[in-house]
Parts: C-alpha cells; sequence; structure tokens
C-alpha cells in the first residue's frame, strides 16, 4: 500500500489515561504518520483531556461522562458531533478502538457513509470480575451485563468489515465466542526506546541503595484484575531474600494494595507511583526480572518491553502470556493466582539469570515496524472488501 491513508481512529480512553489502549494508539499513529498516512483521533474525555490534547490539531476531544470506578474510560455524550469533522477529511477507513459509546458511533458513521471499519479488541471487557468491579454496584444490572456481555461483543464485532487481536490467544477465545472476522496484530514497541544498551544504574541505587539486592519489577494499572496481590503475597514468601520488589504506576486498587503491603509488614516492597515515559526505559534496564501476574492481559505489552530490554519475565499462565513466555528461554510461567508458585519462579529465574537469553528475539517479533506492516494489511483487506461490496 503506498498511498496515504486517511485513517480515523475512535476511542473511549485517551490521555492522560496511559492504558495500553492508549499506549497502542499512539505507537500505531506515530509509525504510520512516518510513513505517509494521515491519523485522526476522535476521544471521549473532560476537559483535562481537552486541556492536555489541545495543541494537537488531529485529536478531537468528545465531552464525556467517566465511570467512577474506571477513570480512564469515559462514555461520550454527544459523539455525534465527530460527524461534523468527519465528512471533511475524506477517511479511508475507520479503526475502532473500543466497543463502547464512541465505538459504535463510528460503527453507525462508517455503515451510513460506506466507509470499511476495523475494530480492535483490547480489553477483556466480557470478564465477571470486571464487570462487578467497575461497572455498578446493583446486582441485578452486573446479572444482565454478565449476560450480555457476549453478546454485544458478538453484535458489534461481527458488524465491523476485519476484527483485530492483539494475540493469537485472544483470536482463539473470540472464535470460541463466534467472532469469526480476526485478525492477530499484536501492539508494536519502539525498539529504539526500549532496548538492553539503557543505562538503569542510577534508577537501581535509587531504589536498593548499595544493598546488592536483587530487583522484581511490576509496571501497569494498579487495579484488581492485575492480581498484584499474588505478587505482593509471593514477597511475603521471599521476605528473607534479598529482593527488592518495585510496584510501578497508579490505579483505582493503588491504596489497596498499598495497606495490603503495610498490613503483611513488607519492608521488601516499594511503590514507586507513576513513571514517567522518559523514565519507563531506566526502570526496566533497572531491575533483574519483571513480574506480571495478571490473569487478565491480551498481550501483555510491558512484559515485551521489558523484554526488549533483555529482562527476563515470570508471568501467570493465562491468557496472552500463556503464549508471550516460554519457559527456560525468555521468562517463567507460574501457576495463576498461585504465590507459592510466583516465588518459585522468581527465585528460579534470579538463581539461574545468565541461562535465559530469549529475550531480545521475543522482542524482535513485537517491533513496531512488524505490527504496523500487519496494520496496513488489515486496512487493505478492509478497503478490498467494502470497495467489492459496494
Amino acid at each position: 500500500m503506498t498511498d496515504a491513508l486517511n485513517i480515523a481512529f475512535f476511542t473511549d480512553t485517551f490521555l492522560p489515561a496511559t492504558d495500553g489502549v492508549v499506549t497502542s494508539i499512539l505507537g500505531f499513529r506515530k509509525e504510520l504518520e512516518r510513513r505517509g498516512h494521515n491519523v485522526y483521533i476522535f476521544a471521549s474525555g473532560n476537559s483535562n483531556t481537552k486541556r492536555i490534547n489541545a495543541k494537537d490539531k488531529n485529536v478531537f476531544i468528545m465531552r464525556g461522562m467517566r465511570f467512577k470506578k474506571y477513570p480512564q474510560y469515559s462514555l461520550a455524550l454527544f459523539p455525534f458531533i465527530a460527524s461534523r469533522k468527519l465528512k471533511n477529511m475524506n477517511i479511508d477507513v475507520i479503526h475502532a478502538q473500543t466497543p463502547f459509546i464512541l465505538g459504535m458511533y463510528s460503527l453507525f458513521f462508517a455503515r451510513s457513509n460506506k466507509i470499511p471499519i476495523v475494530g480492535s479488541f483490547h480489553t477483556m471487557f466480557t470478564n465477571k470480575s470486571v464487570i462487578k468491579e467497575y461497572t455498578t454496584n446493583s446486582k441485578i444490572l452486573i446479572k444482565l451485563l454478565v449476560k450480555y456481555a457476549w453478546p454485544y461483543a458478538r453484535f458489534f464485532y461481527s458488524r465491523c468489515d476485519e476484527v483485530i487481536a492483539p494475540s493469537g490467544t485472544i483470536k482463539n477465545v473470540l472464535a470460541k465466542h463466534s467472532i469469526n472476522n480476526t485478525f492477530t496484530v499484536p501492539n508494536g514497541i519502539d525498539l529504539v526506546r526500549f532496548n538492553r544498551k539503557v543505562d538503569g544504574s542510577r534508577v537501581r541505587e535509587g531504589l536498593t541503595g548499595t544493598s546488592g539486592n536483587k530487583i522484581v519489577l511490576y509496571v501497569g494499572r494498579l487495579s484488581k484484575e492485575k492480581r498484584i496481590d499474588t505478587l505482593l503475597k509471593a514477597a511475603r514468601l521471599l521476605k528473607d531474600k534479598k529482593i527488592k520488589f518495585v510496584i510501578g504506576g497508579t490505579g483505582p486498587a493503588a491504596s489497596l494494595y498499598q495497606k495490603m503491603a503495610h498490613n503483611m509488614h513488607l519492608n521488601n516492597v516499594k511503590f514507586t507511583g507513576f513513571i514517567s515515559d522518559d523514565m519507563l526505559p531506566k526502570y526496566y534496564a533497572a531491575c533483574d526480572l519483571f513480574c506480571l501476574p495478571s490473569t487478565f492481559d491480551t498481550q501483555g505489552i510491558v512484559s515485551i518491553e521489558a523484554m526488549a530490554c533483555n529482562k527476563p519475565v515470570v508471568g501467570a499462565n493465562y491468557l496472552a502470556l500463556k503464549e508471550l513466555i516460554k519457559n527456560g528461554k525468555n521468562g517463567e510461567k507460574f501457576t495463576p493466582l498461585d504465590p507459592h508458585s510466583c516465588a518459585r519462579k522468581i527465585e528460579k529465574v534470579l538463581n539461574h539469570i545468565d541461562s535465559y537469553k530469549g529475550m531480545l528475539g521475543t522482542a524482535k517479533q513485537y517491533s513496531v515496524e512488524h505490527t504496523t506492516d500487519l496494520l496496513l494489511d488489515v486496512y487493505k483487506k478492509a478497503i478490498e472488501d467494502s470497495t467489492n461490496s459496494s
């Protein structure tokens, strides 16, 4: 595909939120624009979202109502306002990054104007525990949302020309729920930004001083589905070892986990709070291994960023991590939700750290250049399918 495309991203989460959806949007946008394509972002948000993105002429913020329990997401109140901008942009393909209010509007606009549309399945919004945690306190409404989550997903994605899953595992999950027009396009990472030569010595010194402690790092949203409680319980089991557990990030369960660590008397655990983009590679470089206990991730992009910095990953043997981590090569998988298994695998990797040599090879498969090639192939197919059907 050589001609420049006009691409419209629709998302119910955007900066200043820094979740996986936003990371994917920003990474693909940068690479697409580097190749000469035009990317326009239509996002739901509030006054703060508008302020932060005010100087970006290709970002359009629709006033939204935020979830109290899950503030990264908001529901656009007047999504149809986007049509005023869209009609003058000569859009070639629409990419619905989320399937909620703006995603549904983008589907309506695409179908009404005969524009091909691609939908991404970024998050397991169909997960029962996630629905219970982040939607409502009403048991009746929770029961209805759980009952209709997958039917809604089928309704939305079956009406997209093509569907993107960030991993083969998630593609298989979608197929089990009769969503079959799916392609695997992982979210890419910047191998210039994340690499084995990044110097993390100052960060490491700030975290451990001259103690010589090993560092186990977690970076990401602090929320219940990330199962950081498993990591804290593993830290308690390894309390007498010379290991420092560093937990970076913010989120709705931050105070819960901090209180848990305090009640467990874990002086080997440090919460850093938000880690800025420029410091993130240095934190990866500073650690000895990265641990992701989540049973929720559809790809686990932070694990790939850590591998790009040549760090082995210990992760739950579940969903995308089950596919990503190769035991004895780029890390170790542990039994999900089992702190004893997690602790054993952490010790195993730290005691044989030099035997793990597959991290860089794995990371190269997820370069943003390669994944953008895959994304453009999906756009091309959507455009061709739309042209042939008209």
